[in-house]
């Protein structure tokens, strides 16, 4: 891989102890940066996570238990930032969560006004909070989204929208804070073999997608999201503003009823 050296920036991502959020910490600290990570309360077991770190020789990150969505709780984020720290280079807004709706009747205003909360607007109020505490941007922000505004997946329309307004805030964020020097964009990913993907699906369910020509290996791995927005916050990519890129290994692309008619054809021998 080409060597990143990113040693001296600080690094906040919210939702930052799992899955793609760990991910990303993961590969950010391997190159020197300094993270400070978010979660819900009793979520993170903090000796394993600190194992990770330390087996990398990435530097420890900082815990801080907050909701994204409590504007007392973003208030003591920054404060315990400030405390070790003097500003946020880089910003992830990782967070997503939104009620599930199976149909139509189970959309409701309320619920989907929470999924905004929680899905779209910490990417706004946390670097609003940055600002406003260290009277600097960060040099990089990424939105996390997913590829659901372009596919089916079931229940899950709140999530869909959310990242949808998401990514439309992430590029008008990316023109308004450009003369700062802020690079704003979005990484889309595809399915992602977490350990709540695989707790939620199981063996046998991977037994189902093998004769459907899917392996796991056609999964990104969170690892594999990590090392994206490093690359994207390394500096490479900074001619970069306002885009939305989306990563899937073309599943997106090949996924479709041709290619299964090919798979289907060639089982008829």
């Amino acid at each position: 891989m080409y060597p990143i050296e990113l040693k001296g920036k600080v690094a906040l991502i919210t939702g930052g102890t799992r899955g793609i959020g760990l991910g990303s910490a993961l590969a950010l600290g391997q190159a020197g940066v300094r993270c400070v990570l978010t979660y819900r309360w009793g979520s993170a077991d903090e000796s394993e996570l600190l194992a990770k770190f330390d087996a990398i020789g990435a530097p420890r990150p900082m815990l801080v238990a907050a909701d994204v969505a409590n504007d007392e709780d973003v208030s003591a984020l920054m404060d315990a930032i400030a405390a070790e720290h003097a500003g946020v280079d880089i910003f992830i807004s990782n967070v997503a969560f939104a009620a599930r709706t199976p149909s139509l009747s189970d959309y409701k205003k309320r619920s989907f006004y929470k999924s905004l909360d929680y899905s779209t607007w910490p990417l706004v109020s946390h670097v609003q909070a940055i600002f406003e505490r260290f009277e600097r941007y960060p040099g990089h922000v990424l939105a996390i989204s997913s590829d659901g505004a372009d596919r089916s997946y079931p229940a899950y329309d709140f999530v869909a929208a959310s990242k949808s307004v998401l990514e439309v805030f992430a590029r008008y964020m990316g023109s308004h804070l450009g003369e700062y020097g802020t690079k704003v964009n979005v990484l889309r990913f595809g399915m992602v073999a977490t350990e709540s993907f695989e707790a939620m699906f199981g063996e046998s369910f991977w037994e189902f997608l093998r004769g459907e020509g899917i392996e796991r290996e056609d999964l990104l791995s969170p690892e594999e999201c990590g090392q994206a927005v490093l690359a994207m916050c390394s500096g490479l990519f900074d001619a970069m503003q306002s885009q939305v890129l989306t990563l899937d290994r073309g599943m997106a692309f090949e996924d479709n009823l041709m290619r299964r008619y090919e798979r289907w054809k060639s089982a008829q021998g």
